[in-house]
């Protein structure tokens, strides 16, 4: 018998087939975007890539459990000659280098007044319930590119939110950018704060933060060694540490410094010790409640930088039971912190996190010297005077020399009036500096753009220049040579691989765990969270995401 099926009946079928295979196609497509309802980016002053290695074993808490399951570059790169705060920082939030982004050091000098300054000085806005330094730092305003927080509220409409928080200003500004909360620690009176730039009046959640009065809690309180002895690596005591703040040379160190009360001069003490970490955690959990981050579907950003690594490792140096101890306490502040930002944000899969450092550091000379390596501690104080002598005799006339870091800066009446042409003084002293036994190359601004590089050395003096704040000069040192004017301790600001190389992390939704070894340029960082939070990158980044950690999947 044949079966006969009605007109209409087929008709039916016919759509009920074609609704069908519409459905089935839709669901082969990705699902709608949804980014992370919360991005917790935290940046580690002065963890280099080599202490992040030789200590990680070692670290069972929160940053070691991002290393373990989360997408981990030991060696990203910083590609500019500079590796400071106030630039690395600026980098993470932007995606590119000094030339384009114009923070080319903590400090640089006003040339209308020949004074330093702070990268980030606006005598405009003033420190909220704090003290107001004229030439402190306070805002953007000399931020020249757009961050990725200001990417983020420009994609969200302003229903975004984004706090930024450290113990330093030139940290927290510019994960802030130019229109999230920036918060710090004033080191005059133990609270944090912010400009004008960023508030009019400080909100409920930090009043309440503030009266807790964390940094006066910890006053006489002795920081002692999380774990046994035996467990920390070389000497406690080693010669070339400083007595940092009255705390002593050895564990255990007080903070009480023969004090009566706590203030400016016990808050220094704080700020070395790990106690520092544990305020920035509080910190950062009073700001996801109380700016209620992660509690919607519109994403949020809360950066947290950890300032107490870089405060310990310029007094005791990278190899030290005091940078040892640090660590280990902020593995344990960490896990506090990640823990908090998963319930604020509903739990670990509307979770981003990111973590990175603004640079390295160097061992401490005269330990490195003694152990053989060649070694020196370069005063710019004493090389600033032999340079202004070398120049009075060869042109006859005074020239003011001051040196921050590897920048030169040149000055002085004879200069300013035409007396002396300013270019031939410029090559002058870059040639005397080539010549000096600590300096690989030297050259005058004028020449930036023309200098052969042979050795690869003048392209991360050209990506870390910007003509406005720069110097009339910039030098290389040589390996090992630390450039500090203090006669204990080290310092950091070259582009070697003990300073330049910083550890990327990132985990969560989109990302593919493992171990990453090819070496990668910290400019990545803002392109590759722009990715996982489906929006353009920042303006003037020149880094791209990282593919290969990225799963494509929401």
């Amino acid at each position: 018998m044949l079966l006969t099926i009605r007109p209409e009946r087929l008709s039916t079928m016919s759509r009920l087939l074609t609704t069908l295979a519409v459905l089935s196609a839709l669901s082969a497509l990705p699902a709608q975007a949804k980014a992370p309802k919360l991005t917790l980016f935290i940046s580690v002053d002065a963890l280099g890539s080599d202490l992040l290695l030789r200590n990680r074993p070692r670290l069972t808490g929160g940053l070691g459990q991002l290393l373990n399951t989360g997408a981990y570059y030991p060696y990203a790169r910083y590609a500019y000659a500079k590796a400071r705060t106030a630039p690395g920082h600026a980098t993470l939030a932007t995606g590119a280098n000094p030339w384009r982004h114009g923070i080319v050091d903590n400090d640089v000098q006003d040339r209308a007044t020949g004074q330093s300054v702070q990268v980030y000085m606006d005598p405009t806005h003033q420190i909220l319930e704090g003290v107001t330094v004229p030439t402190a730092d306070a805002s953007p305003a000399n931020l020249m590119a757009e961050t990725l927080a200001d990417r983020l509220l420009g994609a969200t409409q302003g229903r975004g939110k984004v706090v930024a928080l450290s113990f330093k200003a030139r940290s927290a500004i510019p994960l802030a950018g130019r229109t999230g909360q920036a918060w710090w620690f004033d080191g005059a009176t133990g609270q944090m704060v912010t400009s004008t730039w960023y508030a009019k009046s400080v909100p409920a959640w930090v009043q309440a933060l503030n009266a807790r009065k964390l940094a006066d809690a910890s006053f006489g309180r002795t920081w002692e060694l999380l774990r046994p002895r035996a467990e920390y690596v070389g000497e406690d005591d080693r010669a070339a540490e400083p007595d940092a703040y009255g705390m002593g040379r050895a564990f255990p160190h007080s903070l009480r410094n023969g004090l009566t009360a706590p203030g400016p001069q016990s808050y220094k003490a704080f700020a070395v010790s790990p106690f520092s970490h544990d305020l920035l955690v509080q910190a950062g959990k009073a700001a996801l409640e109380g700016e209620g981050l992660g509690k919607d579907g519109i994403p949020d950003l809360l950066a947290v930088s950890f300032s107490g690594t870089d405060e310990t490792f310029h007094a005791f140096g990278p190899y030290s039971w005091e940078m040892q101890d640090s660590l280990l306490r902020l593995d344990q502040a960490l896990g506090e912190l990640i823990a908090a930002a998963e319930r604020a944000a509903g739990g670990r899969a509307n979770l981003l996190i990111a973590l990175s450092a603004d640079h390295g550091g160097a061992e401490i000379p005269e330990a490195w010297a003694a152990s053989g390596v060649p070694a020196a501690r370069i005063n710019p104080v004493e090389v600033s005077k032999a340079l202004a002598k070398e120049l009075r005799t060869k042109f006859g006339v005074d020239v003011t020399v001051s040196i921050v870091a590897l920048d030169v800066y040149l000055g002085g009446k004879a200069l300013e009036s035409g007396q002396v042409d300013g270019v031939t003084v410029r090559r002058a002293a870059a040639a005397w500096l080539a010549k000096q036994p600590f300096a690989v190359t030297a050259l005058a601004r004028d020449d930036l753009d023309t200098a052969q590089d042979t050795a690869g050395f003048v392209a991360p003096l050209r990506r870390g220049y910007y003509p406005e704040r720069s110097g009339d000069v910039l030098f290389m040192a040589k390996p090992f040579q630390v450039v500090t004017d203090y006669p204990r301790g080290t310092n950091h600001g070259v582009p070697y691989s003990y300073e330049s190389q910083v550890p990327v992390v990132f985990s969560g939704r989109g990302v593919k765990p493992g171990m990453y070894f090819q070496e990668i340029d910290p400019v990545d960082v803002a392109p590759t969270l722009s990715a996982l939070l489906e929006m353009g990158m920042p303006a003037s980044a020149e880094g791209k995401p990282r593919a290969e950690a990225l799963t494509g999947s929401r």
